[in-house]
């Protein structure tokens, strides 16, 4: 796998995390039945952080690999 390769995996893995929190919140607000905002912004808060943490380190490894990868490509034109 290419480095530009492995940098589109990680913003995946990054957007995947990411919307893991929110399918969460909504798979369990669905289970009891609510629609309030403001009781949803509560779960969502109540998750935590720690997907956020890992989807943005993960997004900042994949920006940083497709980089180094273009950088390759410029510094050696096979």
């Amino acid at each position: 796998m290419t480095k530009r390769g492995a940098g589109v995996a990680f913003i995946a893995i990054s957007a995947f995390l990411i919307s893991t929190k929110y399918l969460s919140v909504a798979i369990f607000g669905s289970a009891l039945g609510i629609g309030n905002g403001r009781i949803i912004a509560d779960m969502v808060s109540d998750v935590g952080y720690t997907l956020n943490i890992f989807s943005l380190f993960t997004l900042i490894t994949g920006i940083a690999y497709i980089i180094w990868g273009e950088l390759e490509e410029k510094r050696n034109p096979n």
